[in-house]
């Protein structure tokens, strides 16, 4: 945890010289200006709690307990532009997060072509980020976010950060305003977390989807839609189901037909080829001090291996100077889903049973009140404290990582995240 500490401080350290660098490499080659940026948070957080830990998204293994801890929402972002022309752009943009994997390693999250046919209709091609959400595209570059974090109950699930594919946008004037849409499409390179250490490779699934907005005055209104579609490899359910056959001494008898293809067993669990949709309705006022932000989303799934669930949260800010409180309210509740399927044989009702099990680890009913105060103390940095107040039902438990997920329905997350851009 110190080494990466002091790998974020360095590097905090040395991007405004980059910056100035690359200023200077820009005015000695007119025809080919390139300029970096730089994003990063330095954050820490706690809770009260040792028997579930508080993630910040399903990407990550781990989560916060009782200790202080660094890697949920620390992360290091670098980016180069490189302007081939008045409309042609090249971007490349590498992070250091908490990974699925458990580890920091550097990874590429864009690395795409932009070209403006005009000033309304722009296209980019390789690696962008997926617009499902509101503001989803920019929730790991803290310095533009409000709180330290989106809130988990509405952006939890979403464990898509980058896709390969192309976009298109458009834009026209209506009325007082701007109408603006989007069409992307593409496939994942990623894997995701599932139960520690394994992860669920999602690489090769096709993601497309869009969005339109329309802008007036301080107002943004945005509606989106985006379908994932799982390709193989399957949902890991049979690894862990073995792993609890071989645990547990009330699953004995299962020995004798261990491995068990549970998603064989039970055709409705699979994900191969199956679709999950992402809908949401966002609106943000944003003028002078005032900042506020209110959506509401849905997620439905294809498989009924994951329930089905709607969320939705307010947020709002006011500037005082240099300091800026915010207050939320974010909530999430799932659908039960049906497991109809009864294999044949004798144990066949166990595994029926062991199917609702699992999918029932995917429930969600809770919500949480978060207040927090942001401290803009020079250009491009800001010191943010935050605390978050979950309560909810004791089986409410998808959103939270641990060897062995218990709760009461009570969790305090207090939080400090260091943020700054160039």
């Amino acid at each position: 945890m110190l080494r990466a500490l002091a790998r974020l401080i360095v590097a905090a350290a040395i991007l405004p010289s980059c910056s100035v660098h690359a200023e200077d490499a820009a005015s000695q080659v007119a025809d080919w200006p390139v300029t970096f940026k730089g994003f990063g948070t330095l954050g820490v957080a706690r809770s009260d709690s040792n028997d579930a830990e508080f993630v910040r998204d399903l990407s990550q293994p781990r989560g916060v307990s009782r200790q202080w801890t660094t890697r949920n929402d620390s992360v290091l972002g670098v980016q180069m532009n490189l302007r081939f022309g008045p409309q042609t752009e090249g971007v490349l943009q590498v992070i250091t997060r908490y990974r699925p994997e458990g580890n920091h390693t550097p990874e590429v999250s864009w690395a795409f072509l932009r070209h403006e046919f005009s000033p309304d209709l722009q296209v980019r091609v390789g690696r962008l980020a997926p617009e499902i959400y509101m503001l989803a595209d920019s929730r790991l570059v803290g310095y533009s976010n409000i709180a330290i974090r989106p809130p988990v109950d509405f952006y939890g699930s979403l464990v898509f950060a980058y896709f390969d594919g192309a976009d298109v946008m458009a834009s026209t004037g209506l009325g007082d305003g701007v109408l603006r849409a989007k069409l992307y499409g593409g496939r994942s390179p990623e894997r995701t977390g599932f139960f520690d250490p394994v992860t669920w490779d999602i690489r090769g699934s096709q993601l497309f989807g869009g969005y339109m907005d329309y802008l007036k005055g301080p107002w943004q209104l945005r509606v989106t839609h985006m379908e994932a579609k799982f390709s193989s490899p399957e949902l890991p359910l049979n690894y862990l189901i073995n792993r609890l056959i071989a645990s547990s001494p009330a699953l004995a008898p299962l020995k004798s037909i261990a491995p068990v293809d549970l998603t064989g067993q039970l055709p409705e669990l699979s994900t191969v080829d199956t679709r999950s949709r992402f809908d949401s309705v966002g609106v943000v006022y944003d003028k002078g001090a005032l900042q506020l932000q209110g959506m509401i989303g849905r997620i439905k799934h294809q498989s009924e291996s994951y329930e089905d669930s709607r969320a939705g949260f307010v947020l709002g800010a006011y500037r005082f100077g240099v300091l800026t409180p915010y207050l939320g309210y974010s909530w999430v509740k799932s659908t039960p889903a049906r497991v109809t399927t009864v294999p044949a044989g004798p144990f066949g009702p166990i595994l029926n049973a062991l199917g609702k099990e699992i999918v029932a680890v995917t429930h969600l009913q809770q919500h949480t009140v978060t207040l927090g105060v942001r401290w803009d103390f020079r250009p491009n940095w800001a010191l943010k404290l935050q605390a978050d107040a979950i309560r909810g039902s004791t089986d409410s438990i998808f959103l939270f990582r641990g060897p062995n997920v218990h709760w009461d329905g009570h969790m305090n997350v207090v939080s400090a995240a260091l943020d700054f851009a160039y």
